[in-house]
This record gives structure tokens, sequence and C-alpha cells, in this order.
């Protein structure tokens, strides 16, 4: 059975959440469900599908990825590791999630530590897909993605978005890192790649490749 990926705008800065599935196995990735009806559409979804989920993961702990961390580990406390799953050079911005909010506004809850730690080129079982986890940070320190090569798709977060890229003026961004991260681990995959951005349309990596005016020195 092939991956299957369902999305869900989020919160108030229009946050791509993610579940993933495969042979009745679920992954949710960047939780960014800010209110209760939010984190309740994302549970109908996976109940109405009848599926089981084995994973959380967040490709990094930005607040408008993180809403949701507390109540999805206490709602799903058998997935693998025991919580949420991210690389541990972003644990500084999850300890500091509160923070972030009151900087921005919001509320959030504060998200427990992470259960597991990601590092480069880590495989995350799903069913019958295997994803490989690129570290590509400048966007934050700690960035990864999630690439399924048999189904032609990464889930990026925020490193590459349809026409731009992730920004590079919060806590650790650097965009000569983040241009070398898109460079090496993206560029380098299939024009065919669908990657699933945090924010706005998917896109392919032919398409930036050709279009993207950030990308214009790394065709």
């Amino acid at each position: 059975m092939p991956l299957t990926v369902q999305s869900f705008v989020v919160s108030p800065f229009a946050e791509n959440t993610y579940v993933l599935s495969s042979q009745g196995e679920a992954a949710i990735v960047d939780p960014g469900t800010a209110s209760r009806a939010e984190r309740q559409a994302v549970e109908a979804y996976l109940d109405a599908a009848g599926l089981t989920v084995r994973h959380l993961l967040l490709t990094h702990g930005h607040i408008d990825h993180v809403f949701g961390c507390a109540h999805f580990a206490g709602r799903y406390p058998d997935a693998e590791h025991g919580g949420w799953q991210m690389h541990p050079a972003d644990g500084p911005l999850l300890a500091n999630a509160t923070v972030q909010g009151e900087l921005f506004g919001v509320r959030v809850d504060p998200p427990p530590p992470a259960a597991h730690d990601l590092a480069a080129g880590d495989t995350v079982a799903l069913g019958d897909v295997t994803f490989r986890v690129p570290w590509v940070p400048g966007h934050s320190p700690g960035s990864v993605a999630f690439y399924s090569e048999a189904d032609g798709v990464l889930v990026g977060g925020d490193v590459l978005f349809q026409g731009s890229i992730g920004r590079t003026d919060l806590w650790q961004g650097d965009l000569d890192t983040l241009l070398a991260s898109i460079r090496d681990h993206v560029l380098t995959l299939p024009d065919e790649t669908v990657v699933l951005s945090g924010h706005g349309p998917r896109t392919t990596v032919g398409a930036e490749r050709r279009t993207n005016p950030f990308l214009q020195d790394l065709r």
C-alpha cells in the first residue's frame, strides 16, 4: 500500500500539520494545531481511517509547529519511543516554546521534552514505507526532513517552499547554512519528488530548481 498523506492547515500561522500513513500505521508530523477544534479534526481523521499512531515526528521546534505537542503526546502514549522525535539541536526551542509564544503574543501549552533524538541518516519505518532523515539546518539548527525514495515524497518542514525558502532571522538561523542544506539534500533528489512544506502548497524539486528565485545560484 502506498504512502497516504493528509494535511491540515492550522493555527494563525497557517501551518501544515501532516498525518502520514501506510498499512494502518500513522505518523503525526509537526502538530501546529493551536485549538481544540483543530486537534479534534486530526483525531477524527485518524479514527475514521482506523489508523494507529506509531510515530510523533517534528521537523523542527518553532512554535507554529509544536502547539499540539503536549496534547498528542498525552493522547497517543504508545507511540514509538514514547513521544516526540526530533533533532537534539532544536531541544532549546522546544524547551522554550512558551517563551516563543510570548514573543508572538500567543499561548503555547508547554510541550514535553523530546523522547527520542533523530540524527542525520536515521530511518523511520511506517507500515511498508521507510523514511530517511536528512539533517537540513539553516532555518533552525536542528531542522530535519523525512524522505521516502520509493514514494517520491519529502516532508521538508520550513526548509523550502513554493517559490521561497525558510526564514533565517530567528534563533540560530543562517542563510548560507540553509542554502547549503537545500543544495546538498533537496536539489540532489529527483525532479519529480513532491515537497510537502510547513506552509503553503506542495511543490516539486524540479519546479523549485527551475523557478525559485532563491535557488538561482544553486541550479
